[in-house]
Order: C-alpha cells, then sequence, then structure tokens
C-alpha cells in the first residue's frame, strides 16, 4: 500500500472513468477481480491496476481525479470486506465439517483399506481370466471401432461446420424477407442461431464482417420493433411485451427492451415533475394561486409513483424473469430522469426558506420515507409471486451494472454491503436492490449539514421570542419565565427533528445546537439585566415586611422595587436552571436510546434496524460524515461500552448501561436534585456557563441596589478636606500661659471618625434587618458560589454547624428546610474524584454568605478604587483616615468579614512619618530580584510624600 499511499496525490483516473463506472472488474463481477489477484506479482500492483491509477493531472482535473479515486476506493474496500466474510464463513463451515468427520477418519481409512485389498484380489482375478479368453484378433477389432468412432466424430464437426457456413451465406436474405414478413420471432430466432456460430470464425479473416452484418441485422430488427413495442408498452399489452422481450433478449439487445420500457412507464411521472408550478423552488417564475410548495407537490408526486408500480406490480412478473430488480431499476431510472433533480430541488427549497429551511426539509423527508415504505410493501408482494432464483440473481447483476454509471460516491461506497455472498452461500435470499439509496441520497447533505440547519432554526427561533417584548416596564422575572417555556419547547422540538431527520447520527450536533440555544438566551437575558432599570412599581419593602420598620434605611421607592425586582429575577434563574436539568435528562435518555440502537446495529448488521428506517436509508447514514469520532465519542461518554460494567452487570444487551440517574427520582428532599449526583457529565456545559454568568449578574446587580446608598456616600470620600488637614493629632500639646503647668505636655485622644464613615458603618450595621426580611426566600439561596468575594471554604464552614431540618425552628416556631443554596453551575466535565453534593444551608447560613460577600465587596471599592484617589495625606488626615479605617474594620468583623487589604491600610496609614520612612526602606530592602513593591505600601508611601 506504500505505493498507492505515496502517489494518492497525484493519481488520475482514465478519460472517461468518471461516466463509464461498469469498467470497474469490481462493478462488473466481484469474483473475477477476486480471481484476478492471482496473476499480480504483489498487492500493491494489483490495487492500482484495479483502480485504474495513471500519473501526472492537471490542477484542474486533479480534484475531480481524486474525487473519482476516493470512490473506487471506498467500493474496492466493500468488496474486499465482502470476501473476508465469505472466506471467513467457508473456513468456519470447514473446520466444523473436519471436526464431525475426525472422529470417523480411523474407521474409514480402515474401511477403505479393506476395500482396497479386496478390489485388489478381485482386479487380479479378472486380469487373469480376460488374458486367456482375448487374442490378437479381438485387439485388432477392438482399435479398428476405436478408429472408425474417431472417424465419424470429425465427420459429424466438419458438417456441422459447413451446415454453419451455408446458413451465413443466406443470413441476409432469409432476415430481410422475415422482415419483410413481420415474422420477428423466426427473425430473431435466425439472428440467435447465427450469433451462436460467430465463434467458428474467429481468429479469421471473415469474422469482423460477419459481426458488421449481424450487428447490422439486429438494428434491423430493433428498429422494425421499436414502434410496435412502444405501443405495446403505453397499452401495457402484456402478452405482446413479453413477445418482444423474448425477441429482443434472442437478439441480446435486452437492455434496450428495458430502456423502451422504463422510458415508455416513467414518461408521466417526468412529465408532472418537469410542469409542476413550485414558488419555493423556481423563483424565477411568477407567483400564482395555482403555485405549490415543493413539500405539498411531493406526497402528490410519490402517490402517482405509486400507482404506477402497483400496476407494475402485476405487468412486471409476465413479463421478466427477475421482477424485483427490474422494478428497482424502474425506480432508480425514473429519479434520475428527474429535471431538475431532486437535489436541485431540495437545494432551491432550502436556499428559498432560509433558517426555517429544517422544517420544510423534514416534511419532504417524511413524504419520502412513506412512500419507501409503501414501495418496500410492493416489492416484497412481488418477491412472494416470483421466487427467487439463481437467474434472477444474475438479472440483478446486470441490472447493477447499467445503474451504476447513475450511481453516486455514496452510494457506490455502501453497494457491497448487501450483495450476495461471493462464495455463493445466501443465494435463497432475495437480490439486493439500491432503488432506496438513490431515493434517499438527495437528502444525504442535508442531513450532513444537520446541526447547521438546526442551529440556524434555533437562532430564529429564539430571536423571534425575544423579539416579542411588551412596552414600557417590563417585569424581567415574568418575562423569563414565559420566554424560557417558549425556549425549552422549541429545544424539545429539536429532539423530534433530530430522530425524524437523521435517525439519530446527528444528537452530537443536537447537543451543540441546544447547548448554543441556551446559552444564547442566558446570555440576552443577561445583557437585559445590565440594562434593565426595574420595571416594578415603586412598592415599599415594608408592605411585606412583617411589620418591621425600616422606613429609617436610605433606599428610595425605586430602590426597594429593584431589590424584589432582582429578587424575583434571582429565583426565575433558578427555575430557568432547573428546567436545564430536566431537559438534560430527557436530552440524555434520546443519546442511551441512539446509543443502545447503534451498538446492537452494529454487533447484527443484518437483523437489526431503526424502527421505520429501510437498509438503503441507514446505510447512507453510517456511512455519512454524522456517523463520526465526535458522535462515538459522545455516546460512550453519556452511555460508556457495557464492557466497562461490572460482570456481574449480566448480558449487555439487555443492561448496556447503569440507569441514567433522574432528576425526579433524587433521594434528597430538594425541590430540583443537584445535578453532580448524576454519574454522567453535563451534556449544555456552555448553558450551564452561561446561566451561572447570568446569576452571578443577578447577584452584582442586587448588591449594587443594596449598596447604593453606601456607594453615595463613599464617592465623595476620596475628595474630602480631612485629608489635607494640618497638624498632627498625635503631637502633645503645650497648656496655656507662662506658669509651670505650661511646660506639662498632654496627650491627644484618638479621634473619632467621620460623618461618612460613620454613615458607612450605620449602612452596613442596617444590611441584617434589611435581609430577616427575606430570610425565608429561597432566591438568596440560589447559586451562593457565584457571589463575590465567597467561597467553597466559607459555604462549608457556615454548612458544618447545620442542625437537622426538623430542629431548625423559624420565629414563627414552623419547621423550616431551605433548598440547596446551588444547583452547583460550576460542575463541569473533567473534575476528579466522585463530585460531592453541596451543603443544605439554614436561613442564617444564607444570610451570613450575602452579609459577608456585600462586606467584602464593599471593602474591596474602598480599598480599590476610593482610598488610592485620595489626592494626598498629610499627618492630620493620615491619623482621621486611620481612625475611620479602624472604625470599619470593627463594624464588617461583626458582621464576620475579615479583609486583609483594608487592615493593611490601616497598619500603613497609622504610622507616623519617620517610622513609615523606615518601614518602607526596610521591605524595599527586603525584596528580591523581580518583585515589585506591594500596592498599598506604595500607595500611601506616594500619598505621604515618602518616596
Amino acid at each position: 500500500m506504500a505505493t498507492l499511499t505515496g502517489t494518492a496525490g497525484q493519481a488520475r483516473l482514465p478519460d472517461g472513468a468518471a461516466e463509464q463506472n461498469e469498467d470497474l472488474p469490481s462493478l462488473a463481477s466481484s469474483s473475477e477481480l477476486l480471481s484476478s489477484l492471482e496473476s499480480h506479482p504483489d498487492v500493491v500492483s494489483w490495487i492500482n491496476d484495479v483502480l485504474g491509477v495513471t500519473q501526472g493531472p492537471s490542477d484542474v482535473e486533479r480534484s475531480t481525479a481524486l474525487t473519482e479515486l476516493d470512490r473506487r476506493v471506498s467500493h474496492l474496500v466493500g468488496t474486499l470486506e465482502i470476501a473476508s466474510e465469505d472466506t471467513s464463513a467457508q473456513v468456519d463451515r470447514l473446520i466444523e465439517d473436519i471436526s464431525r468427520g475426525a472422529s470417523r477418519l480411523t474407521y474409514d481409512l480402515h474401511f477403505m483399506r479393506e476395500s482396497a485389498l479386496s478390489l485388489q484380489g478381485t482386479l487380479q482375478n479378472v486380469e487373469g481370466k480376460s488374458k486367456s479368453s482375448l487374442g490378437p484378433e479381438t485387439d485388432a477389432a477392438l482399435e479398428r471401432l476405436h478408429y472408425l468412432d474417431i472417424v465419424k466424430r470429425n465427420m459429424e464437426a466438419t458438417r456441422e461446420v459447413l451446415r454453419e457456413a451455408e446458413s451465413w451465406s443466406t443470413l441476409e436474405s432469409d432476415v430481410t424477407s422475415l422482415l419483410g414478413e413481420k415474422s420477428y420471432e423466426k427473425a430473431a430466432e435466425r439472428l440467435s442461431e447465427a450469433s451462436k456460430s460467430m465463434a467458428v470464425f474467429e481468429n479469421t479473416p471473415e469474422y469482423e464482417s460477419r459481426r458488421t452484418l449481424m450487428v447490422s441485422l439486429q438494428n434491423q430488427l430493433e428498429a422494425s420493433l421499436s414502434s410496435a413495442l412502444v405501443a405495446a408498452v403505453n397499452s401495457q399489452d402484456v402478452a405482446v411485451c413479453r413477445n418482444y422481450f423474448s425477441i429482443f433478449r434472442n437478439i441480446q439487445r435486452e437492455s434496450e427492451f428495458r430502456n423502451y420500457y422504463y422510458g415508455s412507464r416513467r414518461g408521466p411521472l417526468v412529465e408532472q415533475w418537469q410542469s409542476a408550478r413550485l414558488r419555493d423552488c423556481d423563483t424565477s417564475s411568477p407567483v400564482d394561486q395555482s403555485s405549490l410548495t415543493f413539500a405539498s407537490f411531493l406526497p402528490t408526486f410519490y402517490q402517482a409513483f405509486l400507482a404506477i408500480l402497483q400496476t407494475e406490480r402485476t405487468s412486471v412478473p409476465a413479463i421478466f424473469p427477475d421482477p424485483r430488480p427490474t422494478l428497482s431499476a424502474l425506480i432508480t431510472s425514473t429519479l434520475s430522469a428527474l429535471q431538475p433533480s431532486f437535489a436541485q430541488r431540495l437545494e432551491a427549497m432550502s436556499t428559498y426558506y432560509g433558517a426555517t429551511a429544517l422544517a420544510q426539509l423534514i416534511t419532504a423527508y417524511r413524504a419520502t420515507e412513506d412512500f419507501a415504505n409503501n414501495t418496500d410493501k410492493i416489492m416484497e408482494k412481488v418477491s412472494y409471486a416470483t421466487p427467487v432464483t439463481s437467474g434472477d440473481q444474475k438479472g440483478s447483476g446486470h441490472l447493477r451494472r447499467r445503474s451504476s454509471a447513475r450511481m453516486s460516491m455514496s452510494m457506490s461506497r455502501r453497494a457491497g454491503s448487501h450483495r450476495a455472498s461471493i462464495s455463493g452461500t445466501g443465494a435463497l435470499a432475495p437480490p439486493a436492490l439500491d432503488w432506496d439509496q438513490e431515493l434517499f441520497e438527495p437528502f444525504v447533505d442535508f442531513q450532513t449539514d444537520y446541526g447547521t440547519l438546526e442551529t440556524r432554526l434555533l437562532e430564529d427561533c429564539l430571536k423571534e421570542t425575544l423579539s416579542g417584548d411588551g412596552r414600557g416596564r417590563i417585569d424581567h422575572a415574568r418575562l423569563l419565565r414565559e420566554r424560557a417555556v417558549d425556549i425549552f419547547g422549541v429545544a424539545e422540538e429539536a429532539i423530534a427533528r433530530c430522530m425524524a431527520f437523521t435517525h439519530g447520527y446527528g444528537v452530537s450536533g443536537l447537543v451543540q445546537a441546544v447547548d448554543r440555544l441556551i446559552s444564547t438566551f442566558a446570555d440576552a437575558s443577561k445583557e437585559e439585566i445590565l440594562s434593565r432599570r426595574s420595571g416594578q412599581s415603586g412598592q415599599s419593602l415594608s408592605a411585606s415586611a412583617s411589620g418591621e420598620d425600616l422606613s429609617d434605611l436610605d433606599y428610595t421607592a425605586e430602590d426597594w422595587a429593584d431589590i424584589q425586582a432582582l429578587l424575583h429575577f434571582l429565583e426565575a434563574v433558578r427555575t430557568l436552571l432547573e428546567r436545564t436539568v430536566l431537559f438534560e435528562g430527557k436530552l440524555r435518555s434520546t443519546i442511551v436510546q441512539v446509543s443502545t440502537t447503534l451498538r446492537h446495529a452494529r454487533d447484527d448488521p443484518t437483523s437489526l434496524y431503526l424502527s421505520g428506517a429501510s437498509k438503503g436509508k441507514l446505510q447512507l447514514l453510517m456511512q455519512s460524515t454524522l456517523n463520526s469520532a465526535e458522535l462515538h465519542e459522545l455516546l460512550n461518554k453519556v452511555d460508556p461500552e457495557p464492557s466497562s460494567q461490572p460482570p456481574s452487570r449480566g448480558d449487555s444487551f439487555l443492561a448496556p448501561t447503569p440507569p441514567t440517574p433522574d432528576a425526579r427520582r433524587s433521594p434528597r428532599s430538594f425541590a430540583v436534585p443537584h445535578p453532580s449526583l448524576a454519574a454522567a457529565p453535563p451534556l449544555l456545559v456552555a448553558a450551564r456557563i452561561a446561566i451561572s454568568d447570568l446569576a452571578k449578574t443577578c447577584q452584582q446587580a442586587l448588591q449594587d441596589t443594596i449598596l447604593s446608598p453606601l456607594h453615595k456616600y463613599l464617592a465623595s470620600y476620596a475628595s474630602s478636606s480631612l485629608w489635607s488637614a494640618t497638624g498632627d493629632p498625635k503631637a502633645k500639646r503645650p497648656l496655656a500661659g507662662g506658669s509651670a503647668l505650661s511646660e506639662v505636655q498632654v496627650p491627644t485622644f484618638s479621634l473619632s471618625p467621620s460623618s461618612t464613615m460613620q454613615h458607612v458603618a450605620e449602612g452596613l450595621l442596617n444590611l441584617p434587618r434589611l435581609f430577616e426580611v427575606y430570610a425565608d426566600d429561597d432566591a438568596l439561596a440560589f447559586s451562593l458560589e457565584t457571589l463575590p468575594f465567597v467561597s467553597a471554604e466559607l459555604l462549608r464552614g457556615l454548612a458544618e454547624p447545620t442542625p437537622p431540618a426538623e430542629a431548625s425552628l423559624s420565629s414563627s416556631g414552623l419547621s423550616h428546610a431551605r433548598r440547596s443554596p446551588s444547583l452547583s453551575l460550576k460542575a463541569m466535565p473533567g473534575a476528579s474524584g466522585s463530585p460531592i453534593p453541596p451543603p443544605t444551608l439554614t436561613p442564617e447560613a444564607v444570610s451570613a454568605a450575602w452579609l459577608s460577600s456585600l462586606g467584602l465587596s464593599l471593602v474591596s471599592r474602598l480599598t480599590e478604587d476610593v482610598l488610592p484617589r485620595i489626592p494626598k495625606l498629610t499627618p492630620g488626615g493620615a491619623a482621621q483616615l486611620a481612625s475611620d479605617l479602624g472604625y470599619l474594620t470593627n463594624i464588617v468583623m461583626a458582621l464576620n468579614v475579615e479583609s486583609p487589604e483594608l487592615e493593611k491600610w490601616r497598619e500603613w496609614v497609622d504610622v507616623d512619618d519617620t517610622a513609615g520612612r523606615q518601614k518602607l526602606k526596610e521591605a524595599r530592602e527586603a525584596l528580591g530580584p523581580g518583585e515589585k513593591d506591594d500596592t498599598v505600601m506604595a500607595t500611601v508611601a506616594k500619598l505621604r510624600g515618602w518616596s
């Protein structure tokens, strides 16, 4: 194969090979192809000779040559696979026969030895008696009889040759006179007899002239019968057609008779196809009321096609010896004669409908499937009417050679998988027919692009869903729930479309398309939240605060409404994730079903097929690019091979995989269980990430609204005049007057926090009151791991002291068990070890997580955005800032918040100039090569003028 591989880039097929597929030995006779291997010195030369490889194609011809070479290689591989299977079957039968006969071999040998000895004795006795009874006269008589017998046979052969030569001398006149008398049967018989003697004249000068004469007389006979034949076929005169068929077969013109017959029978169908006015295929013609869509025209066309096949079901067996291959050839010739072709009209229809073309393609595909099912029934009835014989097998091969020129690359690649065995086994099976491959082949390109078509359709549906927004104020939470209903309805329809159009081979594209749909929907919802202002009315929170007086909090009516709207939206995001998990379960079940079916078909390809699917249709799908490594990787990920299960699982066909975890049957008490409880990784990874980002965006927006009054206080904090105050509050002040007491230095007490910091601290201390209102709201417990500055360690720490659910009492005395704080949006494939279910947090723990996140968010804004914008720090300003930061540190610690950055700021601004410069010098000397100054240290040094 080295030579074949090395020349693949330069291979060029002989001229006309693409139009004459019958030149391939593999198409003419598989047995002859395999026997030709004996005459070649090695396998490489045999392969190159079979493929007809030459050298030196031009750049223009290289693509066509490589395509034709790929088609031939694929067909050769199929033929070799069949031969290998047949050889293996023969070897198995030989082994079985030898095993059965080995036990009797000793007895048979002994019996043969005894019989041989007995025969030897008998022959010796006969020989002795014959020698004594025969004399010289008898020998001479026998020799004379033998000589006379030879002379007689030679004379008879000479007589036949002379008789044939005499018949050729009058052949032309005899046939001409018979044609004039319209004795077509006798003329055909005369030509048939003459053709049998053509072998006598081989390798003689008269051979070409007699062959030319024979062809000329056959053409005259065919021309004389052509008009009468067409009339008989059109009038469906079975007896006359049968008579004409025998005449054409006698003169070796059976293929021409079939061409006449097929052309006459398909004429009305071709005319109906060409005259159809289709507004979605013939865009150049004007649209009127009588024009149809292709999807509505196709069932009518198939109905007319079935009517002809039903008529031919009784006519064909009475005319042809091989009715099933004949009907198959009639179907393929009709489909090949359609102008414009089936594929061209599908392409025009797809272009016309654009993003929604997939729905129309599925409608046409289902109509084609119905036609194929009805045609299968007709074929089955024909096989019952006429038993399959060896002659039918031969006829089938003849028809296949004639139709091979019309077979596409994908068809020829699969034609060998269902042929009769080369060794002759299985001769009782019906011959393989290729009409269904010809029928479904125009859909293969669209099935291959199923993922793209589905993505375009889903994007169009998403665009339509998002465009139906209301005017004015919008309830984003309600809108998200309503849109989710439409989105997941479309996604479930996508599963049905995938199974209907690709029979499961397109599940890889389905997963990608649905994943893209949900993730795009979540991203669009996130953009709306980022640009939102709550559509809720100015409802006060105190209305639902169970009597709590929150009027002293610095929130406007719009802030209260925004908080409630964002909480409702966060709950809607939780519902969106729950629907995603449930849909993922349905999608996983579909993939498991497809995996099981494909594995059964792989293990037993002759007896197991998808429901309602013909063999030819499945062969096209199996050999298409849909049956890719990506598909099998997905199937193995969702439904691993049975061999990976423990041996005690039993028969792999009965229990190929463990049952897929069902979200509705989780042992936990949550409304929707944690998806990581399922052993298999999530399918909709991008969707989960997008929903996680949506939840995070909503949480961030909610935090910004809750902290908005504090942000307003901090907005002017950096520009306060306190930072440029003169004097050093830490210096000791002398007493007034000139007495001795004036020499006593009175220390200065610590400064009070600024009014701005006092307002910020009061706002932080009021946050627990705000969260008491929503203590029982499950929205706060959703996706806690996406809260800013909240780590998994913090959540585990909050969950550890959680008491049992029955012991956790709310303020009203009723038991309360909060749902899982997160659906683990972060769970992604490839995580090491088995997934750990998230902890169940109490309402107090959830509030603590939110307060910690809010406190750290505020501190982070202060240390990263506000403090670095201070223009300058005098010693007095530094003392005031240290007092403020120390006060804030105590407040956030009361909320169980610790911020190393805040503490670092407090420490650096609290030192005086002398100690600060010394610490800065020591810190910089301790830096290693390539290390940079601490950000807080460098910022404070700049503000205080130390550097």
